[in-house]
């Protein structure tokens, strides 16, 4: 593979790479069972955190050449406490590399009431600042049903959009819809992934080991074509 693969192609390499993309039998918050699993708990160093919030700025720059996300961003939001981390380095990465004046602000877990105080750390939200959200991997959405009125009530804001590094594309508990549609329904706003996990299994079939085998092997590609089969949208 060299550096001109496809954005999905190359996040996929970092993924099994950084050993963030695991196979086996894990049981997910939701309580499903499923042979795959993305832990942000491997982006444990500087270079790989780095390199993460690269590959969100290649997404986020390349939806804001598409037309679908606002050049004007104030600030990128990275919910407490794994978007934390997401939300510094992407804006490092829009910043150093393609030259956007972007803040970074995360939630406090509880207010805090001395010093500074209040419930947000970095850019301090105002009315009318168009904000950008950056997690993980949204199964139920969740997190960001948690997080917007914790920024509503914090100042009247735009939220543009939200990023994500991978869409399980899995429907909800409770509908057909998969959680990414959910979300853009509910709240209005459009929801991007770095890759989903369909172009994930494709690039790791294409992608080899040291011992020159597929990562994704024809037994892990049944277990998760069964998986997307019981649960995918």
């Amino acid at each position: 593979m060299t550096d001109n693969a496809s954005l999905d192609i190359r996040f996929t390499r970092f993924l099994l790479e950084s050993k963030a993309l695991k196979f086996g039998d894990f049981t997910l918050k939701s309580g499903r069972k499923s042979p795959y699993f993305i832990n942000a708990g491997a982006f444990d160093d500087g270079r790989k955190i780095a390199t993460l919030g690269a590959f969100y700025a290649e997404k986020i720059d390349s939806e804001i050449e598409a037309g679908n996300l606002p050049k004007d961003i104030d600030t990128v939001f990275g919910p407490a406490y794994k978007g934390i981390p997401l939300g510094v380095s992407t804006a490092i990465a829009l910043t150093s590399v393609h030259g956007m004046e972007v803040g970074y602000t995360f939630d406090r877990k509880e207010k805090k009431d001395h010093g500074d105080g209040g419930m947000m750390v970095g850019t301090q939200l105002k009315d009318g600042m168009k904000v950008l959200l950056v997690d993980d991997v949204m199964t139920a959405g969740t997190a960001v049903r948690e997080v917007i009125p914790k920024l509503k009530a914090e100042a009247d804001v735009e939220v543009v959009g939200l990023v994500l590094s991978v869409d399980r594309m899995e429907k909800t508990k409770d509908s057909d819809t998969s959680a990414v549609k959910a979300v853009e329904a509910e709240f209005g706003f459009p929801v991007f992934a770095i890759a989903n996990v369909r172009e994930i299994f494709e690039a790791g079939r294409a992608i080899r080991t040291a011992d020159g085998e597929p990562y994704v092997t024809d037994a892990i590609k049944a277990a998760a074509d069964a998986y997307l089969a019981k649960y995918g949208a």
